[in-house]
């Protein structure tokens, strides 16, 4: 059975910082693209980041350049979003998403439960 299990949520203030993770089972991580998605209230889905398979090759959207790094640690199975600098704009429910092949495609056939990001003063 395919898993992904998000943590790392929280409420911050401006300018602080989260590491999101997602834990997944039930597939072999390392041969699939890995994407993280948001949506704030009120809005649609926001693609975030994608990562390869292999890990080296990574995607931002605009909101997410500069101050989110997206990476994995393919032996233990989990994929991180490191957000630095967190702005308001930035509350949203995220989620992890898995990709159809190792290449990012964009594309996703399982999706975690979500993980609520709220920053406020």
């Amino acid at each position: 059975e395919v898993q992904l299990v998000e943590s790392g949520g929280g409420l911050v203030q401006p300018g602080e910082s989260l590491r999101l993770s997602c834990v997944v089972s039930g597939f072999d991580f390392a041969n699939y693209a890995m994407t993280w998605v948001r949506q704030a209230p009120g809005e649609g889905l926001e693609w975030v980041a994608s990562i390869y398979g292999s890990g080296i090759t990574k995607r931002y959207g605009e909101s997410a350049k500069g101050r989110f790094t997206i990476s994995r640690d393919n032996d233990k199975n989990i994929l991180y979003l490191q957000m630095n600098s967190l702005k308001p704009e930035d509350t949203a429910k995220y989620w992890c998403a898995k990709d159809l092949d190792k290449n990012w495609v964009g594309i996703y056939d399982y999706w975690g439960q979500g993980t609520q990001v709220t920053i406020s003063s």
